[in-house]
Order: structure tokens, then C-alpha cells, then sequence
């Protein structure tokens, strides 16, 4: 997806969101979170919520985590049967399943998903009082006013031994496991928005889950989103 698709994409949700009622904007921020596999990136934002919900008043909407909800919610947005989430996460999409696409209408592409999945984010975010995980949401959003961006990373042999003991793999399996995944998403960064995942740039913070535990990168996060400008 190009920046100038992102722009349109913008400009079309900005659109959609103009005139909501006053108590729809009192939550303005928001934060996305990119992620090294492995690295307890859902454990950290569900923390992050928490911790944002514990001093919002009663009328308005708590704060939600975004990760594979998310394409749940894609494609709700879009009128697409739940069945196709099977075909949507990162970097899933070969281009063989494209061309199939293309010639007989089955799935999204690999494109159309990309940017339906741009527009649903940049709603959310718009919206506020949302963690969305992964996406290239950091990219997507880059433009918004109180968005928080926030890459989490732990060295490798700690994301292998937590992989291995969360899902039973084997060591091997385990580190083919975050090698294959961290791949997909550098992927996803790259074929869709030409980025590098691993730029630090593109973050306001990076943090080591590993030596900060996942409550002190939760309370960081949180912290920095609510003085955030």
C-alpha cells in the first residue's frame, strides 16, 4: 500500500467519523504495537488496557486490544464472511492465492486486504481507547494526532523457551516458529508500506520485555500514551 493509498484511505475514515456524538471523542489516544514473536506482546497490551481503563470515567467505552480480532473486525466491516480470516494474517497470502483471486473472485488479494485492513485500523484509531497489535498500524496511523507507536522485543532465546512452553513445541520448532513469523510480518511491512519493522524511527518507544518484565512495559506504555500530545 502506498502512501498515497494510506492518504486516501485517511481522508475516506475522517470522513465517516466527523459529527459523532461528544461522548465518541473523549478517548483521543490511542496505541499500536509492533512485536518481535514471542515477546508477550498480547500479555503487555491487555496490561496497557487495564492500566488506561482504571482512570477513565463511566460513560465511556473501555479500552480494547486489537490483535487477531482484527480481522474479525475487517471483515464485519467489509461484508466478508468470517471463513475468509483463515486467508488474512500477516504475510499469508501467497501469490499464487492471489492470482486465483483475481480469476475467480474467491478471497480478498493480498492488496485489497492490505488496504480494507488500513481503513478498519484507522477507524479504530480515530475512534480512540484502542491497542491495535501488529498491521503495520504504526505506519497506518503515523499521521494521527495521540497515537502512541511501540515496538516490543526480548532476545531470541527467551521468545524460543516461551514459544516452547506456551504451545509444547521443541526448541527447534519453537525458534523455526519465531524465525518464520518475524520473517512474515518484515515481510508484510515491506510489500505493503516499502518499511523496515525493525526501524527505530518508526516508534516512539522500543522495549525489552525480556529485562522489563511485562507489567513495567505495560505501565511504561501507559504512561507515555496518557502524557502523549
Amino acid at each position: 500500500m502506498t502512501g498515497a493509498a494510506i492518504d486516501q484511505c485517511f481522508s475516506l475514515v475522517h470522513s465517516q467519523t466527523q459529527g459523532r456524538p461528544e461522548a465518541e471523542k473523549m478517548i483521543q489516544r490511542a496505541i499500536t504495537i509492533s512485536r518481535q514473536t514471542g515477546c508477550g506482546a498480547l500479555e503487555v497490551s491487555e496490561g496497557v488496557a487495564r492500566l488506561m481503563n482504571h482512570h477513565l470515567p463511566p460513560i465511556v467505552a473501555p479500552w480494547t486490544v486489537f490483535d487477531r480480532n482484527l480481522m474479525d473486525k475487517v471483515l464485519e466491516d467489509h461484508q466478508l464472511p468470517l471463513s475468509l480470516a483463515r486467508y488474512l494474517p500477516e504475510d499469508r497470502i501467497s501469490e499464487l492465492e492471489d492470482l486465483i483471486t483475481d480469476v475467480f473472485g474467491i478471497i480478498p488479494t493480498s492488496q485489497t486486504a492490505a488496504r480494507q485492513t488500513a481503513e478498519t485500523i484507522l477507524r479504530l484509531v480515530e475512534i480512540g481507547g484502542v491497542v491495535v497489535i501488529g498491521r503495520g498500524a504504526n505506519i497506518i496511523t503515523a499521521k494521527l494526532p495521540r497515537v502512541l507507536h511501540v515496538r516490543l522485543v526480548a532476545p531470541l532465546g527467551d521468545r524460543i523457551a516461551r514459544i516452547s512452553a506456551m504451545d509444547h513445541k521443541s526448541l527447534t520448532d519453537a525458534r523455526r516458529f519465531c524465525d518464520e513469523e518475524d520473517l512474515a510480518r518484515a515481510r508484510y511491512l515491506k510489500k505493503h508500506f516499502d518499511a523496515n519493522i525493525d526501524d527505530p524511527h518508526l516508534y516512539h518507544m522500543v522495549l525489552n520485555t525480556s529485562r522489563l518484565g511485562y507489567e513495567e512495559t505495560a505501565r511504561l506504555i501507559a504512561d507515555a500514551a496518557q502524557n502523549l500530545n
